[in-house]
């Protein structure tokens, strides 16, 4: 997965291949009068599954995108189910052990149930489309319709090109009102693909002659442009682990404990004291500004 901020097509063609596009955006049930497509090439599942439209986002996309390897799992799943109608479809996903499992496993714990007051107003709600080219041609998969939607005849050079005005139009339709959006990219991963040009580079390295101005150090320097390429990859993999053990941990145990040897030291009161004139201090300063 690759964030995108902008619609360019300079970091569309750095990012290649690109599988399919996920957007983000504030749901409003407004109505649409597009035209169900029927596509029976085209992977549709039905959203019957309350809050899974990120994870059949991303299999709207890796069951239809040509080229990847997704595995047994998802590849048998594929072939059970492909001529099953949408709503069946989703069941199938919400019953999936391998899916389901890997869907909860990026829960937030809730170690307390919080009531809402039913007169306050509701929270937001954001929902993932998918866009993908299927055969020839470019489609909207959006779980909360009843089929896929036909945006243009595609290829594979030109889909991302055509898919830009789409995408605008959603932003622009909600841009007075509305600024919370985010496109990314499904694409091969990025390491894999540094290593397979790495290892093409130091074969013609190994061959070219060595001259300072000659392909070699060309080459040279390319590679180690791309061993710096690889190093950053691999920190942000980390980074994403160490990002989501802290998402999904449990802290209240650990608070909790705090929060009884401060008290049974006497250093709670004071600590809260100190937090209260702190926002007081806050709330002044805001004031003036």
């Amino acid at each position: 997965m690759e964030e995108l901020c902008v619609l360019e097509d300079e970091v569309f063609d750095e990012l290649k291949p690109i599988y399919g596009l996920i957007f983000l955006f504030k749901w409003e049930g407004t109505k649409d009068d597009r035209p169900i497509a029927e596509a029976p090439d085209v992977f549709f599942a039905k959203q019957v599954i309350p809050n899974a439209c990120a994870t059949q986002a991303i299999l709207s996309i890796l069951l239809n995108a040509k080229g990847v390897e997704i595995g047994p799992t998802l590849q048998e799943f594929k072939d059970i189910t492909m001529e099953f109608p949408p709503d069946v479809k989703g069941l199938a996903i919400g019953n999936q052990d391998v899916i389901k499992k890997v869907h909860n496993s990026f829960a937030r714990p809730e170690p307390f149930a919080i009531e809402k007051d039913p007169s306050l107003a509701s929270e937001d709600a954001f929902h993932f489309i998918s866009y993908v080219p299927v055969n020839g041609m470019l489609y909207e998969l959006d779980g909360l319709k009843k089929g896929p939607i036909i945006l243009s005849e595609c290829n594979d050079d030109n889909w991302l090109k055509l898919v830009k005005p789409h995408i605008q139009k959603r932003i622009e339709a909600y841009a007075k009102s509305e600024i919370r959006f985010n496109l990314m990219a499904i694409i091969k991963n990025r390491k894999q693909t540094l290593m397979e040009e790495l290892a093409i580079l130091k074969s013609k390295s190994s061959t070219e002659m060595d001259t300072s101005d000659s392909p070699k150090s060309l080459i040279e320097e390319r590679i180690q442009q791309i061993e710096g390429q690889i190093i950053k990859e691999e920190q942000k993999f980390a980074n994403w682990r160490a990002e989501n053990l802290r998402r999904k941990h449990n802290y209240i145990p650990f608070l909790f404990n705090l929060l009884k040897v401060l008290g049974e030291k006497d250093l709670l009161i004071p600590l809260i004291e100190k937090a209260k004139e702190k926002q007081k201090q806050q709330q002044n300063t805001q004031e003036k500004k």
